[in-house]
């Protein structure tokens, strides 16, 4: 069991290793039934990714896109289920490939059993693949 077992510790530790671009490590926060949901996924992005392999697919390349350099504007709201936050933040950096800049702003519900992530709803905003010029297409991810 992880050290960081409360949401709110853990959470933060799982920023931490984002930023270290230790995608292995953070993906080991993760319960093997975890279920990792978009609701604002634009076409042809994943809506739901259920059990940590799925999840593993899905961030795999992600350093090779995004070079994260810090949350600002972190701010974790307890709920009435003590294993449950909402999270808000942005995540800021630059394009790997391009070098432009990235900030993006998101929203999180996220819910954790054991010191792992159980459920994890990512509020994003859809219209920044166009902006930024994302795609995962052809990476494993449907």
């Amino acid at each position: 069991m992880p050290a960081h077992t409360s949401p709110e510790e853990l959470y933060r530790h799982s920023l931490c290793l984002l930023l270290d671009k230790d995608i292995p490590a953070w993906v080991g926060l993760w319960a093997e039934d975890g279920v990792m949901e978009f609701p604002f996924a634009p076409p042809g992005w994943p809506a739901w990714l259920e059990g940590r392999e799925a999840v593993a697919a899905y961030m795999r390349d992600y350093p090779d896109r995004i070079d994260l350099h810090d949350f600002p504007d972190l701010r974790i709201h307890r709920t009435e289920r003590p294993e449950t936050i909402v999270v808000e933040m942005r995540g800021v950096g630059s394009l790997v490939g391009t070098g432009a800049p990235f900030d993006m702003t998101y929203i999180a519900v996220v819910s954790v059993r054991d010191g792992r992530f159980t459920s994890y709803r990512d509020y994003w905003n859809p219209l920044a693949v166009h902006e930024y010029g994302l795609d995962f297409a052809g990476s494993g991810i449907r």
